[in-house]
């Protein structure tokens, strides 16, 4: 039976550059609910990262998204001089010399992917929701979140795509094939909102018009947090919901405000900010013993 909820997991590498140039190499480990990154940056500029589903083990889970990243490049944890980890699962990284909270890393990793225009990110994760003012060097000035139901994220999505029978990557753009905007479900808890979607269908409701109507609910909820933190422009969004061009178009359109494009994943936002809070920890590192 196909599991329509599985997003793709991969890794990636530079294979332009050769780590064994660089002279400051760290890494970045983001354990979270749903899905876990490992970022290797060389030098501040990102060598490698891997992209994959979180496991029942925390810890299990870093070791195989670090070893999963750093996979075809002749890199070894031994080569790596400073590791932090990040996410649910911060404390739980074996092998990372800090934690940090994931509110800092995705801020510091969005004004890295994005640039230090940005004043808010929204980071739509697996279990929660965070919106996050920061500053141009990406230093958070304020935030909020809501982890109170699954409705409004990623994992929420993924329970409808397989109510649906629809492909996680394929959400987005079959919400957006409607004649005209349906009423968005009115449940904001995941179960009931997946049972209200099986009344519609039964009504006679396309899948196109049910999945309309929860990504239409779901970024209203967004935008409801976004108010209360308040958002400046430039706007960026890091997450694996940023991927659902279905959320993303309804969430523009209700803010006016459209959201800055991405040439990088998205989820690995957090990781990435890891990695360069690393890379600053170990330059002072080395320059107090004199190196």
């Amino acid at each position: 039976m196909a599991e329509f909820w599985r997003w793709k997991e991969y890794n990636w590498h530079d294979e332009n550059k050769d780590w064994r140039d660089g002279e400051l190499i760290t890494a970045g480990v983001d354990v979270g609910s749903v899905s876990s990154q490992a970022v290797i940056v060389v030098d501040g500029e990102l060598y490698a990262y891997s992209n994959m589903r979180t496991g029942s083990s925390s810890p299990e889970s870093a070791n195989n998204s670090f070893n999963w990243a750093i996979e075809g490049t002749g890199l070894t944890l031994d080569d790596v001089g400073f590791v932090i980890g990040t996410g649910y699962g911060r404390v739980n990284v074996p092998f990372s010399h800090k934690a940090i909270t994931e509110i800092a890393c995705h801020a510091r990793g969005a004004n890295a992917m994005y640039g230090p225009s940005v004043r808010t990110v929204l980071d739509m994760g697996g279990q929660d929701c965070k919106v996050i003012r920061c500053d141009e060097k990406g230093k958070v000035t304020a935030f909020a979140m809501n982890d109170k139901c699954a409705a409004g994220t990623g994992r929420g999505m993924e329970v409808f795509a397989d109510l649906l029978a629809i492909p996680i990557g394929e959400v987005g753009e079959l919400s957006l094939d409607v004649e005209e905007e349906p009423p968005p479900v009115s449940s904001t808890c995941v179960v009931f909102a997946k049972s209200e979607a099986t009344g519609l269908l039964r009504e006679g409701w396309s899948k196109s018009k049910v999945l309309a109507a929860y990504c239409s609910a779901m970024a209203h909820r967004v935008v409801t947090l976004l108010e209360q933190v308040g958002v400046e422009e430039d706007f960026a969004i890091t997450g694996g919901i940023a991927k659902n061009s279905g959320v993303v178009t309804r969430l523009e359109k209700e803010l006016g405000i459209k959201a800055l494009p991405f040439d990088t994943d998205t989820q690995i936002a957090g990781a990435l900010g890891a990695a360069l809070f690393a890379q600053n920890l170990l330059r002072k590192k080395l320059a107090k013993a004199g190196k």
